[in-house]
Order: C-alpha cells, then structure tokens, then sequence
C-alpha cells in the first residue's frame, strides 16, 4: 500500500482548496493514509505532503512500525495535540465535519484562537478512498472468493428446519474458517414472509419448503469487505410470483452491472436498473439504492442512487455493490448483490456465482 503517496494526492487536494493542512479524525481515513488501525487516532497532513499522527498508548509502538515516515505523538486528546501542532505555523487547517465530534471541536477551537481559521475538509479523503488501486481491488477480491466460497458449501446441506439464525452462524464459520479476518457485517438470513425487511436480524424461524431465502452476508480481509446477497428457493417448484419477482430482480441486477462503466453518472446507473423494476410493475417495492462503494467500509463512496445529494460520476478505478430488490410485505422478498471492479479495462464481477435461481433442499 502506498501510503505516502496517498498522503501527496491529499496535499494536492489542500492546495487546491487553498488549505494549509488537514486534521484527519475518521478512523478509516487515517487507516488509508497511514496503514495504522487504531480505536483512537488522528492525522495532520500538510500542504507540503508531511504529516504528524497522534495515537495513545495502547497504539503508539504499532503505529511508529507501520509507518516509520511519519511522525508519531502519542496522547489521549489526539485532535487536540495535533492542532496545537497545526497552530505552530498557522494557515488554514480543514477537518472533516462528519467525524469531530463536539468536544474535539470545543478543544480545536480553543487551540485555534487567532492562529487558525477552521474550514472544512468535507468527504476529500472519502473521495481519494474511492479510487481503489490494484492492491486494493486483490483484497476485496480475496474477501470475495471466501465469501461465495463459503456459501456455495453451506448450499451443499439441507435448510429446511434449520432456524435462520443458525444458518447465519453456519455460513459465518465457514467464512473465518476459509481465511477471513472478521465478517464484514451481521449476515442477513432472511426466509419466507421475513425476506420482505431488507435487514431482517436472523431469527429463530425455521425454514420451509416453498421459502424464498434471502442470504446477505460478506468477509472481510486485511481490512477490506465483501457484499454479496443471493436468494435461493427452498424445495419446490415456486409459486409464480416467486419466479415471476425473482426474474424481474434478475434482469434489473444484469442491467445495473450492464451500466457500469468508469466515467458514468451514478444516477444512471441506478436508473438502468429500476427501469426495470418499475416497469414490470413493482417500482414502490424496490425501496433503497441500487448500490454503494466497498473497501475499507462496508458502505462507502460512490453511491449508486437517484438522489441529487448522492450525484456524481464513477471513478477510474472503483469496487461497488449492484443490488437491486423487490420486498412484498406478508409475502417476501428478492434481492440479488454482487460486488464488482469497475476499471479502464471495464467491469468484473467479484462475487462470481450465477445469480439464476437455484432451487435446494
């Protein structure tokens, strides 16, 4: 991971917005720009590319060995010290709104006083973040093969009375037992009327023949996530809405991953596939956006969605999510969820298991 060279492409962004320094306080940020996992840790970076990491304690040695380029302070109130390092020379100093909390901005208001002029940094390292580069797209990919991995052998076993909160353990254990470090999120098992709650908690619902299965579930390696949702049916033909809603998903979720392109409107990717959705007749029960970035979040930048706030263009080089649903209250629910590479070379899928309807037992 090149991380000093991350910390120039942040530098460029403050010269640009004519800011002296960053105080960056979002923990994967600095884990971005520095390669250190701390529960208590922020980073100044400056104009000039250099930058100052605080940590406690519990973190310092760990941190000075992952990056021994960068300085390293260790103190409780790491926001704190580190504007008064920022408050040496002066200038502008931008932080990220969205992370500090009240009482860092109470004590890097104090700091401040007349030497700083506090602006805001808004999403600029959420932004570099979403251009992955080819490191970072083998780790996503890694936590990908384990997750369908993982699934693909749990679907080897009966389901049926099994309670939805044991199949999500099962499928779990499978996962760290392939070599991943944590589980990206709660796993989602979601059978019959249940798969109607888009993040439905597992319960102890047992599972019958007829059951639509609802599956969202992830690893995570060396930091980085995997998403993937597939819904199966459980032993049977199907009733015609199943197949008939899981058909209409299938072709949204084939159209989504049709758009993507680097350079495209988010907007209209999700659009590609609501289209689809909507026309068939079903577009008041596909309730969230198509899609989200993943990395070092499970739900980062750039969001595939048709909301203005969300508006923008998919970078060069990115890994996101197309999941498109439909949810029937009382009845149940459809949602298919790959994870992909969106690259110059075009679109791979990294969550490679088909997304045709599998029937099993």
């Amino acid at each position: 991971m090149d991380h000093a060279g991350r910390r120039v492409r942040l530098a460029s962004v403050l010269a640009e917005r004519e800011m002296d320094a960053a105080l960056v306080t979002g923990a994967e940020n600095v884990t971005y720009l520095t390669g250190v996992v701390s529960s208590n840790a922020a980073l100044l970076v400056r104009r000039d590319g250099s930058a100052v990491l605080a940590t406690d304690d519990r973190y310092a040695t760990a941190a000075a060995a992952t990056c021994p380029d960068v300085e390293v302070l260790t103190a409780r109130a790491v926001a704190a010290v580190l504007a008064e390092r920022a408050a040496e020379t002066g200038g502008r100093l931008g932080l990220e709104r969205h992370h500090v909390t009240l009482a860092q901005s109470d004590a890097i208001t104090e700091v401040a006083r007349d030497s700083l002029e506090v602006v805001d940094l808004a999403m600029a390292v959420e932004a570099l973040r979403a251009t992955k580069d080819e490191a970072e797209v083998a780790l996503v990919a890694h936590a990908c093969a384990i997750s369908v991995q993982a699934l693909t052998d749990l679907l080897q076993h009966p389901l049926v009375g099994r309670a939805e909160r044991r199949i999500a353990r099962d499928l779990e254990a499978r996962m760290l037992g392939l070599g991943a470090d944590a589980l990206a999120f709660d796993t989602i098992v979601a059978s019959g009327p249940n798969g109607a709650v888009p993040h439905h908690s597992p319960s102890d619902r047992q599972v019958q023949p007829g059951d639509l299965l609802t599956i969202d579930f992830g690893a995570k390696v060396a930091g980085y996530h995997a998403d993937c949702t597939r819904t199966v049916l459980v032993s049977g033909p199907g009733e015609q809405w199943q197949r008939e809603v899981y058909e209409l998903v299938a072709r949204a979720q084939r159209a989504g991953v049709a758009a993507l392109a680097s350079g495209r409107s988010t907007r209209d990717v999700d659009t590609a596939a609501r289209e689809v959705i909507v026309d068939g007749g079903y577009g008041d029960f596909f309730v969230h956006g198509l899609g989200h970035g993943v990395g070092l979040q499970i739900h980062e930048p750039p969001w595939l969605m048709s909301s203005e706030s969300a508006a923008g263009t998919l970078p060069s080089r990115t890994t996101v999510t197309v999941e498109p649903g439909i949810y029937l209250p009382g009845r149940g629910g459809v949602r298919i969820e790959d994870t992909t590479d969106v690259g110059p070379a075009g679109v791979r899928v990294l969550t490679d298991m088909t997304t045709d309807l599998l029937v099993v037992d």
